[in-house]
């Protein structure tokens, strides 16, 4: 692993000047600590130390995860400025001296790179904040520094290992070292099962915030595409791109998501979201599946006999929570043209959109184009060491946002994955919301094979209509973390983290991971 920002290491060893007594941050959700906060338990400051040192333990010693990329210099001092704010009587919320881990392809300002886990961001420092993050700080939230992903998001090769970077190595999941973190935003995903922070920020174009978020056992959210701002996020396809929460529990997520939320003139898809965006956290409750009508994508679970069993289950959990299970056996029928569409989308965006975002940056040396990264990768024996570039060489043959193979796949991914696709699943069956799994059992990683992922998925439909989509804790099998999704009409975010919510509250799903070595006796 080449972990390339050891500026920020000493401040891992500076004890809190606060008098507090270091809190126990392991398994603990940010919602806790605001309380204890509250009560006058602990600081800010000694909860952001607690965590500096679970990184230095964890995740640089220890298990080493290589979850976390870097650490942002200046996170103890902004604790103890929030702190200060705390004890003249103002709070911002609930994230009010929160501290909180961001996805290495989300910019943040100070001295650390924003790199996409690639060594041709290595010196990618650019002083700004992302709208998000800027949002962030607003609401009191500590930014403690950057996590791992799997490459340049996993668009790079098929051929590729979750999880892994140039910059970061391979993200290793707690639950059992030798298996895959999925991506791509595996550090997300693995620190927060860790409990490396109070809250983690990951990005999805295609299940890259609930795979992750399955596989390591803990809550993610991929909202409405438009109702978070991607300017400053490094892109694969502004059709589908969305940065969302990945946290210990439901109601966290609905308090970050609140945060991040937002309009952004620089973001035309983000142009509805100040009128579409709620306080999520205002209608959780226990009772939110009573009444509700869920349609099951029974085709899409596998054939796994075991996943069936923790599903079913789970089924029979929600209609003891009150809600009508609706069964739907033909959820594929009419969309078999949709992966095609949904891969032409992604590789002439990819070519597009990293190009005006590197052509953004304000240094003025450093790639420009998508033909820059792949001549990069060519002459970095590093880079190329696992896997191929086969999919940025195929992203760069692709003609512009006008090429007919591009307009006409576009059409057709809308149509099928939104009117066709979800909305039509939805009211055919007269249901108010589909659940699936989100992923089956973690695999072993394996840098000279790559992914065997082979597990059920609900992902695409939602990523591709870009409507809401959550996971929950389902269960586990041999340790291993299985995860329930959530999926609801355009703008329904509220609603899905509501049905979310009720049955977290009554299921209770979620483990501690155990940092064991294998599943293998």
């Amino acid at each position: 692993m080449r972990k390339i920002f050891a500026a920020a290491a000493p401040l891992l060893l500076i004890a809190p000047a606060t008098a507090a007594p270091p809190p126990e941050v392991a398994g603990k959700d940010a919602s806790a600590l605001q309380l204890e906060m509250e009560e006058g338990r602990t600081t800010s400051e000694s909860i952001t130390a607690a965590y500096l040192e679970r990184i230095r333990a964890i995740d640089d010693e220890g298990p080493a995860l290589n979850a976390v990329i870097a650490t942002l210099p200046d996170a103890l001092g902004e604790a103890r400025r929030l702190d200060a704010e705390r004890k003249a009587g103002r709070v911002r919320g609930p994230l009010h001296g929160i501290p909180v881990l961001l996805k290495d392809n989300i910019e943040a300002a100070g001295p650390v790179p924003t790199t996409a886990g690639s060594l041709a961001l290595k010196d990618n420092v650019t002083g700004r904040d992302a709208p998000l993050v800027a949002r962030l700080r607003d609401a009191g939230a500590v930014i403690l520094g950057k996590t791992n992903l799997s490459e340049w998001a996993n668009i790079r090769s098929n051929g590729s290992t979750s999880g892994w970077s140039a910059v970061g190595g391979l993200t290793k999941n707690p639950h059992a070292l030798d298996r895959n973190t999925c991506g791509s935003s595996s550090g997300s995903g693995a620190a927060m099962a860790a409990s490396l922070a109070a809250l983690t920020v990951g990005t999805e174009t295609d299940g890259s915030i609930i795979c992750p978020a399955g596989v390591n056992g803990v809550v993610g959210f991929k909202p409405t595409v438009g109702l978070v701002s991607r300017t400053y996020i490094v892109p694969i396809s502004y059709s589908q791109d969305t940065a969302g929460p990945m946290t210990l529990t439901v109601r966290d997520a609905a308090n970050l998501l609140t945060a991040m939320a937002g309009s952004d003139p620089a973001d035309p898809a983000t142009a509805e979201a100040d009128a579409r965006k709620a306080d999520y956290s205002a209608g959780l409750r226990a009772t939110g599946l009573q009444g509700k009508r869920i349609g099951v994508l029974r085709d899409r679970i596998g054939g796994r006999a075991d996943i069936a069993a923790l599903f079913d289950a789970a089924l029979a959990q929600m209609a003891d929570l009150g809600a009508t299970i609706v069964e739907i056996k033909d959820s594929r029928k009419g969309l078999e043209e949709l992966g095609a569409a949904e891969f032409e989308i992604l590789l002439t965006e990819l070519k597009t959109d990293m190009a005006a975002y590197l052509a953004g940056l304000p240094a003025a040396d450093g790639p420009k184009t998508l033909a820059d990264l792949i001549a990069f990768n060519k002459a970095d024996p590093e880079e190329l060491r696992w896997f191929d570039q086969s999919l940025f060489e195929l992203a760069e043959s692709k003609g512009g946002l006008d090429s007919p193979a591009y307009i006409e796949a576009k059409a057709k991914a809308a149509r099928l994955a939104g009117p066709e696709g979800i909305d039509r699943l939805l009211g055919d069956h007269g249901v108010d919301l589909l659940v699936g799994v989100s992923n089956g059992p973690a695999w072993t990683s394996d840098l000279v094979n790559g992914d065997h992922y082979s597990g059920p998925g609900a992902s695409q439909l939602p990523a591709v209509a870009g409507y809401p989509h959550l996971t929950v804790p389902m269960g586990a099998i041999e340790g291993l973390p299985i995860g329930i999704s959530f999926i609801g009409p355009k703008w329904a975010d509220a609603e899905v983290l509501t049905a979310g919510y009720a049955y977290e509250q009554a299921s209770r799903k979620r483990a501690a991971p155990t940092y064991r070595e294998s599943v293998a006796p």
